[in-house]
């Protein structure tokens, strides 16, 4: 079988309509969130991924219109000290969702099958033995009842050079840039043969994973939103709003007794408060 490209013959999408489509599918998230509340299930989704592919932008735009005390993003830190020395799956184990939530993974336990295995900070036997745990794990938690999809952005590395610019010349962007991602920069072929032994050992009938060309993050993000949808029941019926009757009362005005506000915001003026400053004390 050949290479096959993740490159796409389409257009980059227009903002407009990226927005409007985008739009219709945050409410089909709202009936499934909806869904899931009501039933108790869980739901786990992993996001993976080249560096700057999108999958921080792809959770948001699933989160940005749901309840953030059932939809959670999980982007943990490098192991501490301590979590190094336990079971690797350990840690991601306390995040794992509950009944009725949604729990989004901006990365995973597959950070050692990536970066991790890549860059040199696990041997080649935690690699391994990673691989071979790994679809033992994941049918632990598909035979406990959690929905458990896994996605993988993928994106050309002219694309990819392209958001490290990006990143480089943003002052807004640029805490997205770590040491890690330019020494990346010269392993875009090594995360290729990374990626695809993963799939080899952890693409499995109870745990299968989905790529999706994020080169286009635009249409990147639709495609994966769409096909989440698609493999969750969404129920046609809106939930129903609790009646909010006209109180019969007159209303109040805010009052203030100890601490007043602050002057509203006003243009031009760069002080305008009278609260403590704790560095002066």
């Amino acid at each position: 079988m050949g290479d096959k490209s993740a490159g796409s013959d389409h257009e980059k999408m227009h903002h407009g309509a990226y927005r409007e489509a985008l739009e219709t599918m945050q409410e089909d998230l709202a009936r499934l969130a909806g869904w899931a509340a009501r039933t108790g299930a869980r739901i786990l989704v992993l996001f993976e991924g080249r560096d700057t592919a999108g999958k921080t932008g792809a959770i948001h735009a699933i989160s940005e219109k749901l309840n953030p005390r059932q939809v959670r993003t999980v982007a943990l830190d490098a192991p501490s000290p301590r979590e190094t020395g336990q079971w690797y799956f350990q840690r991601y184990v306390a995040h794992l969702p509950a009944g009725g939530e949604i729990a989004l993974f901006d990365r995973s336990w597959y950070n050692r099958a990536g970066i991790e295995a890549v860059m040199g900070f696990a041997t080649p036997h935690q690699v391994h033995a990673f691989l071979g745990q790994a679809p033992a794990f994941e049918r632990l938690l598909v035979d406990d009842g959690i929905l458990l999809f896994k996605y993988w952005l993928c994106c050309d590395q002219a694309e990819q050079e392209r958001r490290f610019a990006e990143r480089h010349d943003d002052p807004f962007k640029r805490w997205k840039l770590s040491k890690i991602d330019l020494a990346a920069r010269d392993h875009y072929a090594d995360y290729t043969r990374a990626r695809e032994t993963m799939l080899a050992a952890t693409h499995t009938a109870h745990a299968p994973w989905t790529l999706v060309d994020f080169t286009d993050q635009h249409r990147g993000r639709l495609t994966l939103i769409n096909d989440l949808i698609s493999r969750l029941p969404i129920d046609g019926a809106e939930p129903q709003p609790p009646a909010l009757p006209a109180l019969r009362r007159a209303l109040h005005h805010e009052r203030y007794g100890v601490v007043t506000p602050l002057p509203p915001f006003a243009p031009g003026k760069a002080d305008q408060g009278d609260s403590p400053n704790p560095l002066d004390t």
